[in-house]
């Protein structure tokens, strides 16, 4: 990996710019904020170790962003190299191979012997043919920064991929709330650039601060001009995270009908039969009123990418026998993505029936107020099995329920019997403190489980 995150590669028929896109969040944001930083993407696949969720992640990012997909499947050097298995379950998942009659290009390679690079590489230029893919030269620049840090010696820089126009040294730019005259430029080599074109890397000195990555950064006319778009920006109170707000379900059903109303989810379960069984049965609901999109089911518990994904599309986010982790609550939080969670597929169903339908009923609506994982395990005469637990995030409050997380996957849910500290019954434990944990007829704790403590309110439904 170059340490800009890209790289040029000469061709007799042309030149392409790899992207080592710097995280899933990274690439979703950038896609939130309208910046089609990629062309084509190529998912690189093991022949040996198959399909893994963070692959069917990519898939899902990729699709969402709009960009046709290219599968490269790895380590066909290795004997136990199975790329029939692998085009089996990707075609399960929307990418059937061109020779099945799709629309997807599979190329086996191997990055330790150097076979199929080659034909690799002409199937990217066969696809960016295909797209007719073009850039205006002679607009002034407009890029995005895919990559940006703050070095002691130089000051902020940004890595930035342009897509229109040349940016030169001595341009002023603008990217979010920074700005500057451009002093220099390098290239992925290291060496110094007199300019950049349109699908071309390059850093960039001379910003006055570290622009977000996913920013957009263009070339204005002079430093005043640069000025008052930055004053502009910097009056506003502008959620940088996503680019498109939360729609609630009041806003989605009472759109004009003109308007294309489509709710869009990422589904998550705690085994791949019940995601499987559960988007069956999610396309056979009624869809007259608004039409219902899964951009990505998997298995597991909901992650930060899961929450990225469904911001990033304006979505949200159902599971079934699953949580999310305490860092996907908060970016949640943040990004007012809605979670929906659920342990009986009849509620879930249901529930995504009533919003296609546009029916709004008071709910009873679950607030998560804390998390706490268990550390020791005691075992007490007539009482039971006590979780000495440390409280991670929030609270845990006397009579409020409890869901036992076992690698986020719901083992059991009820009410606390008995919360302590030092052996005397307390009303709530913070962040931060120990306690005792008692739960009503349970006992198979095992250490690292987590807690999930929640209360539960009537409210109109916000799904």
């Amino acid at each position: 990996t170059q340490h800009i995150g890209a790289y040029v590669v000469d061709l007799p028929k042309g030149k392409i710019t790899f992207l080592d896109t710097p995280g899933h969040e990274a690439f979703t944001a950038m896609r939130a904020r309208g910046s089609k930083v990629t062309d084509v993407a190529v998912i690189v696949v093991s022949a040996a170790d198959g399909v893994m969720p963070q692959t069917l992640e990519s898939i899902a990012h990729a699709k969402a962003a709009g960009v046709p997909v290219i599968v490269a499947i790895n380590k066909m050097d290795l004997p136990e190299a199975n790329p029939q298995v692998i085009k089996n379950t990707l075609a399960g998942n929307g990418l059937t191979p061109e020779e099945w009659g799709g629309d997807t290009i599979y190329v086996n390679v191997s990055a330790k012997t150097g076979l199929g690079i080659d034909q690799l590489l002409e199937s990217i230029l066969l696809q960016s043919e295909l797209g007719e893919l073009r850039a205006h030269y002679d607009v002034p620049a407009r890029g995005t920064v895919i990559e940006s840090r703050l070095d002691k010696n130089r000051g902020p820089i940004a890595t930035v991929l342009i897509q229109h126009g040349i940016l030169k040294p001595g341009d002023m730019v603008v990217s979010g709330l920074a700005m500057g005259k451009v002093r220099a430029m390098v290239n992925p080599l290291g060496q110094k650039a007199i300019q950049v074109g349109p699908s071309e890397p390059g850093e960039i000195l001379g910003l006055s601060e570290v622009p977000a990555v996913g920013e957009d950064i263009f070339s204005v006319a002079d430093e005043k001009t640069a000025k008052q778009i930055v004053d502009l920006r910097s009056g506003r109170a502008r959620d940088r995270m996503v680019a498109r707000p939360k729609v609630s379900l009041e806003e989605v059903m009472t759109a004009p009908v003109t308007e294309e109303r489509e709710v869009r989810i990422v589904l998550k379960t705690d085994v791949q039969g019940s995601a499987e069984a559960l988007k069956e049965a999610l396309t056979k609901l009624p869809q007259e009123k608004v039409k219902l999109k899964t951009l990505h089911s998997g298995c597991g518990g909901i992650t930060e990418t899961d929450v990225m994904l469904a911001a990033a599309s304006g979505g949200f986010v159902l599971g079934f026998n699953v949580r999310p982790d305490v860092n996907a609550q908060k970016v949640a939080e943040n990004a007012k993505v809605s979670i929906k969670t659920f342990n009986i597929i009849y509620d879930l169903l249901e529930a995504v029936k009533k919003l296609l339908e546009g029916m709004l009923s008071m709910q009873t609506h679950e607030k998560v107020i804390g998390r706490a994982e268990v550390r020791n395990l005691f075992s007490i005469p007539k009482i039971g099995t006590i979780a000495g637990s440390a409280v991670i995030d929030g609270k845990v409050i006397r009579g409020c329920f409890l869901r036992l997380l076992r690698d986020n996957r719901v083992i059991y849910e009820g009410k606390i019997s008995s919360l302590k500290r030092f052996k005397e019954d307390v009303r709530e434990v913070q962040t931060g403190f120990e306690c005792g944990i008692g739960l009503e007829n349970f006992n198979d704790l095992k250490l690292g489980d987590q807690f999930e403590a929640f209360i539960k309110e009537e409210v109109k439904d916000s799904l």
